[in-house]
């Protein structure tokens, strides 16, 4: 197995924390329902592009960092997104052997399950009504996959080029 480069690392932190800020980015009120979950997408690219070296701690870590942001209680999203991480190494042996529709479908399921997850949540901690809405991040996250590993993919073969 090959070792992490620091490039590699560099370039996989950078990602993230982009995908941090794409996150909390401020939208109008109306919108906010419409932004994928960025976080979660990046989470889900790297630990099944280098599941030995992206897992449970990556999204631990960037979840903390999201809860202090957004100043939601601490260890909330550092919940969700640990546990994303888990799911994923569950499937990395089968999700390789997908194509791009059928990993976009798992992405939907992976990514609907942590959402609901955090609907279930916010209604623990305090008043907080769900409604079906909560689920568009999650559809709009399955729809953008094929293109972001598609990008991605591109990024690192001109990477290689030169």
């Amino acid at each position: 197995m090959a070792r992490a480069t620091p490039t590699s690392m560099i370039w996989v932190w950078l990602s993230m924390l982009l995908a941090l800020c794409l996150q909390v980015m401020p939208l109008a009120e109306g919108w906010q329902i419409w932004r994928p979950d960025w976080l979660g997408l990046m989470l889900i690219y790297w630990c099944m592009k280098t599941p030995q070296r992206v897992g449970v701690v990556h999204g631990f870590v960037l979840g903390i960092l999201l809860d202090l942001i957004e100043g939601v209680p601490l260890g909330q999203n550092a919940l969700l997104l640990s546990m994303l991480a888990f799911l994923c190494s569950l499937v990395y042996p089968r999700f390789r052997a997908y194509s791009l529709l059928q990993q976009a479908v798992l992405i939907l399921v992976l990514l609907g399950f942590v959402q609901l997850v955090e609907q279930w949540l916010r209604t623990l901690l305090g008043p907080f009504s769900i409604h079906l809405s909560f689920l568009l991040p999650s559809l709009i996250g399955a729809a953008l996959w094929p293109w972001l590993t598609t990008l991605f993919r591109a990024i690192r073969r001109q990477a290689t080029r030169s």
